[in-house]
């Protein structure tokens, strides 16, 4: 079952708050600027809660963009793996998709469908205030942030071709 799986992109958030949409508009910027292949899924899973536990049982890795909420310059990028996270090697609060996430990814593993792989792109948001565009510090996330994900995609041999405008 682990080779049927897909590489999961799941950009997290709520689109209408400003900065807290930071996931869905990089994995907007990635729909509109790139050909994936099928073995390649995106996600603008917003703030779906339970109903992302399909996407996170037929992908493994998973690479999940949203904010998080830590101490920090706002616009300032983190990653985190899923091992981070759970080990709470570190005091923070991620947003709160992340936490319904990881509730998910635990009902996952007790159907043993689980992904062993999951990274978190994240950035600190300023804005989060009813907007559907970003912070100018986030916003100028957005680009380095898609270029990452090319980066592991390419990583793991996956070839994405750039649309032509």
């Amino acid at each position: 079952m682990e080779s049927t799986k897909k590489i999961g992109i799941a950009g997290i958030g709520n689109y209408i708050v400003g900065d807290e949409g930071f996931g869905v508009h990089v994995v907007h910027y990635l729909e509109e600027n790139y050909l994936f292949p099928d073995q390649v899924e995106i996600q603008d899973v917003g703030t779906a809660g339970i109903y992302m536990a399909q996407f996170l049982e037929e992908c493994d890795p998973i690479f999940v963009i949203d904010v998080v909420d830590i101490e920090g310059e706002p616009g300032s990028f983190h990653f985190f793996t899923l091992a981070d996270v759970k080990a709470g090697n570190f005091q923070m609060r991620m947003s709160p998709h992340q936490l319904g996430l990881l509730e998910i990814l635990e009902i996952s593993k007790l159907r043993d469908c689980a992904p062993e792989h999951v990274e978190f792109y994240t950035v600190i948001p300023k804005d989060l205030n009813d907007s559907i565009e970003l912070s100018a510090e986030v916003e100028g996330r957005k680009v380095e942030i898609a270029e990452m994900i090319l980066a592991r995609l390419a990583e793991l041999g996956v070839q994405v071709t750039r649309k032509i405008p």
